[in-house]
């Protein structure tokens, strides 16, 4: 099965609002983003389907979104705490740029929602109930 792998990356503004001289916490977001396109593309190249290669696409994006509330979670607490929150800023934001990047992917639209959907009824979750 031919599917087209992903390429993710570092949006240059996420970059530029890092404040550190020496990039290294732009290396590690490299290094980040570089580790979980490989994870993807592997599981992709693995799966039978492109109903189970979303499947592995799903997991990787509700992942995404817990690290995005963690880090937003952050924000206010370094805050209170009189630290500066650029940096959970800056890898909130590449949480929600990754998502959007994957959501991009032509042939992941149709199954990204069908998985969700199946997951809710699989976790037994039923509307008007």
């Amino acid at each position: 099965m031919a599917i087209e792998p992903l390429s993710l990356g570092v949006p240059k503004p996420i970059i530029d609002s890092l404040p550190e001289a020496d990039g290294t916490a732009a290396q590690d977001m490299q290094r980040a983003v570089e580790g979980l396109e490989t994870r993807l593309n592997r599981a992709i190249d693995g799966a039978e389907t492109e109903a189970e290669a979303a499947g592995y696409v799903v997991d990787a994006l509700e992942r995404l979104e817990g690290h995005y509330e963690r880090y937003d979670e952050f924000i206010p607490e370094l805050r209170a705490w009189g630290q500066s929150p650029i940096y959970a800023i800056a890898w909130r934001n590449l949480q929600a740029d990754l998502i959007l990047q994957i959501e991009e992917y032509d042939w992941l639209k149709p199954h990204i929602d069908r998985e969700r959907n199946l997951r809710l009824v699989e976790d037994g979750i039923r509307f008007g109930k």
